[in-house]
């Protein structure tokens, strides 16, 4: 094996880094090289990103990743999946719509008009989700006057490099790709009034795109070449999940809670569709089967609104530690202590809410959002802040343990050991909340499961690993640099509701 370094540009929902990633014999680092905010922008017309500000960040990244480190051999782009920007002659038309823009929700009644779910799940695979990507493109008013429509990973690939392109991984979620051929569904655009001329080309991860050009090639001070990566970052964060077993289950978690396991072959039964479970593409071909559990995004916005109210920045670790204190009346010594130091009810209880309830899923006051799906279902309200977050966490963790063992059972699967990679591993609470709920073993880590994909996709198209590596030799790789934390599930701590017995 021998090694070099790449760039990695990893776009998330709330922010957006670029990382150096340096692989060579028995050695896999990274380096963060920087970081940027990124969320909705409201606009005249609704939700929108902010990507030429992200676009900028992300040039300016690339600049600092070359100077720290001369010899880089290449550059891979992930990002979220769905969204997408318009293209003519060019230029972008417009700054892409943000998935949680309301007009989603009329795409959904007119593509169900024209086809029923049951039948598009037979054809694509996905699960329902009201903002992917084809509900998004019934309601655009200008996809008639593009050239080609691009996702937000492939739209930075293409301002790079001129490249028109649609990573087969990304492409998967638009709701337009078949599901058994991994090829665009002509047949189901045309019913759609979905122009082909928009769809781009497909490519693989590992495909060579071109070098950056123009302005970008300019700033960045060399002509870096842009390799395919899994473009959609689960896509990327499920290569650096060190599976430990056939029957694990990974968690990708951070503002969403991806949970499934991986497939050889799409399962598109009428039990799986019932459950909401999806078919995305993987790397090699791989199937992503999985469910989308509302994740970290309750915990940040409940912070970011309580940060607004007291007009300063909280200690979000302080914050979890105090979340993982007793719960039990006899842990604090009675149940009035509990009640008043513990972070349970006075009978000890934790409260717990649907992690998925839909009226969750916009930005506002989240803890009063919450604190409603509480108090309709009967729940106490907790009362201080670290009672809050750990409501917060046992309800997400309840939504994990739950999927764990439906995606167990539509696989005939016997799940053996949980992994959870990404933000959500830093979070000690949540892993053993998951561990407990599920009764399984969860292994922690690594935190930057989706950089560290990105990059080992880029390192095996320059041979570092040999021309024919697997995924399994390249996740040898992860669990010799980043060992996983284990957590146990503790007896007598499981959720009755996941089906396994701790």
């Amino acid at each position: 094996m021998s090694g070099g370094a790449v760039a990695a540009v990893d776009l998330g929902a709330t922010s957006g880094r670029v990382m150096i990633g340096r692989v060579s014999d028995g050695m896999l680092q990274l380096e963060a090289v920087s970081r940027f905010p990124n969320g909705p922008v409201p606009g005249p017309d609704g939700l929108h990103w902010d990507f030429s500000a992200l676009y900028r960040h992300i040039v300016d990244g690339l600049r600092e990743a070359v100077e720290r480190e001369p010899g880089l051999a290449s550059v891979g782009i992930d990002s979220w999946a769905v969204d997408y920007g318009l293209v003519q002659s060019g230029e972008l038309l417009a700054e892409p719509f943000h998935y949680r823009d309301e007009r989603t929700l009329r795409g959904v009644d007119r593509v169900h008009g024209l086809i029923p779910f049951a039948e598009l799940y037979r054809r694509n695979g996905l699960q329902f989700l009201p903002f992917n990507t084809l509900y998004q493109y019934a309601t655009e008013q200008r996809l008639d006057d593009a050239d080609v429509a691009l996702l937000v990973p492939d739209l930075v690939a293409f301002l790079l490099t001129g490249a028109r392109i649609a990573e087969r991984t990304n492409a998967s979620t638009t709701g337009l790709v078949d599901v058994h051929s991994a090829q665009w569904d002509l047949e189901l655009a045309e019913r759609l009034g979905i122009p082909a001329s928009v769809l781009p080309d497909l490519v693989d991860p590992g495909e060579r795109l071109g070098a950056l050009h123009g302005a970008a090639r300019e700033r960045v001070g060399r002509a870096l070449e842009v390799i395919a990566v899994g473009s959609h970052d689960t896509a990327s964060a499920i290569v650096a999940v060190p599976l430990s077993s056939p029957n694990a289950a990974y968690i990708s978690c951070g503002t969403w809670g991806l949970v499934g396991v991986e497939l050889d072959a799409p399962v598109v039964t009428d039990d799986a569709r019932e459950a909401n479970f999806t078919n995305e593409g993987g790397v090699d071909g791989r199937v992503r089967f999985l469910h989308n559990v509302t994740g970290l995004w309750l915990l940040s916005e409940s912070v970011r609104a309580w940060e607004s109210e007291d007009g300063e920045r909280i200690d979000l670790p302080a914050l979890l530690e105090a979340a993982a204190g007793p719960t039990r009346p006899e842990a604090s010594g009675d149940a009035s202590a509990a009640a008043e130091g513990g972070v349970g009810n006075a009978d000890g209880e934790i409260p717990i809410f649907d992690a998925n309830d839909p009226r969750l899923s916009a930005p506002g006051d989240m803890p009063a959002r919450i604190a409603a799906v509480l108090e309709e279902a009967g729940a106490t309200v907790p009362a201080s802040r670290a009672a809050f977050a750990r409501t917060i966490v046992e309800s997400i963790a309840a939504a994990f343990a739950r999927t764990v063992h439906t995606a167990g059972r539509l696989t005939d699967r016997e799940i053996d050991v949980v992994h959870i990679v990404g933000g959500g591993a830093l979070n000690r609470l949540l892993c053993q909340a998951t561990a407990d709920r599920s009764g399984l073993p969860v292994l922690a880590g690594p935190v930057e499961a989706t950089a560290i994909g990105n990059v080992l996709v880029q390192a095996r198209a320059h041979g570092w690993f040999g021309a024919d590596a697997s995924l399994e030799t390249l996740r040898e790789a992860v669990v010799a640099a980043f060992p996983p934390e284990r957590f146990e599930p503790r007896a007598g701590s499981r959720d009755p509701r996941s089906g396994r017995t701790a």
